[in-house]
């Protein structure tokens, strides 16, 4: 099977290296394209099919992954629209804000479409990614997933959860990256140093994660078992709520929300 990516910027560069590195298909089964192909020659020193030409990049090509900008995928579309065939093709799309019907109607035909919203984590396979889809069968489902599992996890969703989605997982990672610098900065002013609070906060976060994931467990049953009665985490976490942590975070959770409705 092959795999068309039409844009090859971070985001589609990330698709192709992550493919390659989970072993789901060989370099020559991927063709990337970009106007200027000069910053891909290390996916093509790989074996990796690099052009300019959409067209001719979706000959042959089960998958189409299109990860160009918001302000130009209607156009790329347009123009691409008859080298798409809803008989051999899919169509993934990871633009941002592109609804399903405004991808249809660029295209112009009946054709198996989805949306996927990773985040920045793509970058070394630990995505977590949001499906939604139009006119596809279980098999072109499952088969998207699979291709997205080797990036992270992915979870299918109403695409009206895709806003929400975009906050939660996209702008999540923001998120977490501003609590775990105050984690770092608390950390200094105990006593380490940058790099070894930067080390123990980053860890600890991911294990917490891990936890969640591999255990399935709600995250205030793996807070009763390190709270002590009259201990040091729950005078933290007392202190932490009294300031406003969680009421400010679900607050910014929402602001985001309203912010990407407009």
């Amino acid at each position: 099977m092959n795999i068309t990516i039409i844009g090859g910027g971070n985001l589609g560069s990330a698709i192709a290296e992550g493919l390659i590195a989970s072993g789901y298909c060989e370099a020559e089964q991927l063709t990337v394209t970009r106007r200027n192909t000069k910053p891909l020659q290390s996916l093509a020193a790989r074996g990796v099919r690099i052009m300019s030409d959409n067209h001719e990049a979706v000959k042959g090509a089960k998958v189409v992954i299109l990860a160009v900008k918001p302000y130009n995928y209607q156009e790329i579309l347009l123009d691409r629209k008859s080298s798409l065939d809803g008989a051999q093709h899919i169509l993934v799309s990871v633009v941002t804000g592109a609804w399903i019907h405004q991808l249809r109607e660029a295209i112009g035909k009946k054709l198996p479409v989805l949306r996927a919203m990773p985040n920045t984590a793509i970058a070394i396979r630990q995505s977590m990614t949001c499906l939604s889809h139009a006119d596809t069968n279980p098999e072109q489902l499952a088969l998207i997933q699979t291709i997205f599992d080797q990036l992270g996890r992915t979870v299918i969703i109403d695409e009206k959860l895709m806003d929400a989605a975009t906050v939660l997982g996209a702008c999540g990672t923001a998120f977490a990256m501003r609590y775990i610098r105050a984690n770092i900065q608390g950390g200094i002013e105990i006593g380490f140093d940058a790099k070894t609070a930067s080390l123990i906060a980053a860890q600890t976060v991911l294990g917490a994660a891990e936890l969640l994931l591999q255990t399935g467990s709600h995250p205030e049953a793996e807070i009763d078992k390190v709270t002590t009665p009259r201990g040091c985490t729950i005078a933290g976490l007392n202190e932490m709520e009294h300031q406003g942590f969680s009421s400010s975070l679900i607050k910014g959770i929402s602001t985001s929300y309203e912010k990407i409705q407009k």
